[in-house]
Parts: C-alpha cells; structure tokens; sequence
C-alpha cells in the first residue's frame, strides 16, 4: 500500500456522504481533471535547468495526456448516467492551496508549483481510495480503485520533478511546511459534495 504524508485523514464517513449524490461528486471529479491537465501544460516550459529540460516536457505531456483520459472516462459515467456538467465550478482547496505559491520568486516559484501540485495530487490518491473503499457501485468502486494508482504516480513524479528545481535541504523544508498548510486547509473547506470538500460538519 503506497504511504501517503498528509498530515490530516479523511474519515470513512465523508464518502459515505458525498457517495449519496454521484453525478454532483462525479461533476466536480471532471472538472478538477480538467485543471489537473491544464496545470501540466502550464509547467511544460518551466524547466529550470536545460539538461533536464526534454524529460520535463515528456513527463509533463504524458501526465496531461492521463489526466485528460481520466475526465474522458469521468464525463462518460456522468452521460451514462444521465447527468449533465455543472455550469460553473470552483474548488477553493485549490485555490486556498496555490495561493501559498511564491509568484515572481524564480525558481522557488516553479518548485512551489511542483509541490502544490504534489500536495493536491496527494489528497485526491487519498480520497478515491477511500471512495473505492466505500462506494457500492461496481463502476464507482472501479473508477476510484483505479484513479487512486494513477493519482499516487503523478503524486511521486511531481515530487521528483522538484528536485530538479532546488537542493534537497530547500525542498525538504518547504514540503514539510505545505504538509502542514494544507492539513489546515483541507479542514476549514466548505462542506458539500466535492472531492475536496470539509468534513468537520458534513454529519451534523
């Protein structure tokens, strides 16, 4: 079983929760797929040392590639079962999460993004294991089962990524001050039905 270091673990319960409306968790499951590839593409170019430069851009194309076959499979569930996409969407986690990102700083910008994109990949492997676990519905259970290896790989690459960007001394220390970061956010989330909404009141 792959070890993951968040520092906050979701309970059980909140799948079974957000489990009771499928199309609106799976709606918002598309979306963040679609910001998942759109934030590889963004990185393309954002190598910091030009010797790593090719294995950047193929690392980076082929999780694009993933996470764009992942919201293929998310949206045909969704148009199988009759559902439509939500019109708008927003995921706080994210953005709560980027804006610890130190924009203009150079490199300490690019592994900010590498690292934030690890924690957000980290999260999400969490969540459909415990989906998978939970959900009673043989295309669900299959869906998150198998999302959860691919989240886990693409949780390990962008960690890999960043050292490429800064000294292990640096990146040790910033990782472990987003750990801490992000079990605060994903705390104080807004309850619903989302794939990274709170918990602390969705039983109440």
């Amino acid at each position: 079983m792959i070890s993951l270091p968040l520092k906050f673990q979701t309970p059980k319960d909140w799948a079974t929760e957000v489990l009771k409306h499928p199309i609106a968790l799976l709606s918002d499951h598309a979306y963040l797929e679609r910001k998942a590839a759109t934030n590889a593409l963004d990185l393309l170019n954002r190598w910091v040392d030009v010797r790593t430069s090719e294995q950047w851009v193929l690392t980076l194309s082929n999780i694009a590639k993933d996470e764009t076959a992942h919201l293929y499979t998310v949206t045909k569930l969704i148009a199988e079962r009759g559902g439509k996409l939500q019109r708008t969407h927003k995921c706080q986690y994210a953005n709560d999460l980027r804006a610890l990102v130190r924009t203009g700083k150079g490199n300490l910008e690019v592994l900010d993004r590498l690292l934030v994109s690890a924690l957000i990949e980290a999260r999400s492997c969490e969540r459909f294991l415990i989906l998978g676990e939970v959900a009673s519905e043989p295309d669900l259970k299959h869906l998150y089962k198998s999302l959860f290896a691919s989240e886990a790989g693409h949780y390990k690459t962008f960690l890999k990524l960043a050292e490429t960007t800064a000294t292990a001394r640096v990146i040790e220390s910033r990782w472990e001050e987003l750990l801490e970061k992000e079990s605060e956010i994903i705390q104080v989330q807004p309850i619903g039905v989302a794939l990274h909404s709170g918990v602390e009141q969705v039983f109440a």
